[in-house]
């Protein structure tokens, strides 16, 4: 079994690796697993995903006011389509969730960095197109 994180309520949910691509819904909250859209983690959500989570998290840290975080945007939205279920992506806001950005030292926004099991395997700063951005994950997951 494949413990997943809920998008909606946090919650951890085991799924059977061969019903990963179905989907299916979080055994709390009722809502679907997998979105096709990052989902925004704050301090108490982080942990479920990056830590407890079986997936790996792709974490785009951003920021409201920041030019390039408004270009990458659109792009993370479509590899959120692309990559899951096979990988978890989600934001964080840097302004509200000014400990996690502590936490991983963001100097610089977006920074993208790729987590499995509490570890981060990868880390990139800056906006980059669609292709890139899916083989830089491959590359790193």
């Amino acid at each position: 079994m494949i413990q997943v994180g809920c998008p909606h309520c946090h919650a951890l949910n085991r799924v059977p690796p061969e019903k990963l691509a179905a989907g299916g819904k979080c055994g709390r909250c009722h809502q679907r697993l997998f979105v096709g859209k990052p989902v925004a983690l704050d301090q108490s959500g982080f942990g479920c995903h990056a830590v407890q989570a079986d997936l790996p998290l792709l974490v785009d840290f951003w920021a409201e006011w920041c030019g390039p975080c408004k270009m990458m945007a659109p792009v993370f939205e479509q590899a959120a389509q692309q990559l899951e279920p096979r990988i978890r992506v989600a934001k964080v806001d840097t302004d509200k969730e000014q400990q996690l950005a502590t936490q991983f030292g963001i100097r610089s926004i977006p920074t993208l960095i790729l987590f499995r099991h509490g570890k981060e395997l990868a880390r990139t700063s800056g906006a980059m197109p669609l292709p890139q951005l899916l083989l830089w994950v491959q590359q790193n997951s």
